[in-house]
């Protein structure tokens, strides 16, 4: 599959940054990973995200969702809940997340 950006969209919209650190492959983890992004395509007001992750274990996923009320709808998901309750308990080594107002959005792509 080839990679894919999100492009520039049409402000204002929010951003959940979540940066990570954890040991590679945990057991687990990657089945979780796909479901929630099933779920989270299902939720009103979600844009798109993209993510990375180094060798050395540091991941950068970065979501986009038209309103807060989008965000929070995907925050109180129960399976998500329990997704990051378990990313606490097993998964992750330390985490940060960030929400954001973007008020400036473009992209280019080659053609």
């Amino acid at each position: 599959m080839t990679p894919k950006l999100v492009a520039g969209l049409e402000p204002p919209y929010y951003t959940a940054v979540f940066t990570s650190l954890r040991p590679e492959d945990p057991e687990g983890y990657a089945e979780t990973s796909d479901r929630m992004e099933e779920l989270v395509e299902k939720v009103p007001g979600y844009l798109g995200s993209e993510s990375a992750r180094n060798p050395g274990g540091i991941g950068i996923t970065v979501a986009y969702f038209r309103d807060l009320e989008a965000l929070d709808a995907w925050r109180l998901d129960s399976e998500h809940m329990a997704a990051k309750a378990r990313g606490r308990e097993q998964w992750y080594d330390s985490y940060s997340l960030h929400i954001g107002r973007v008020e400036r959005s473009y992209s280019f792509e080659r053609e």
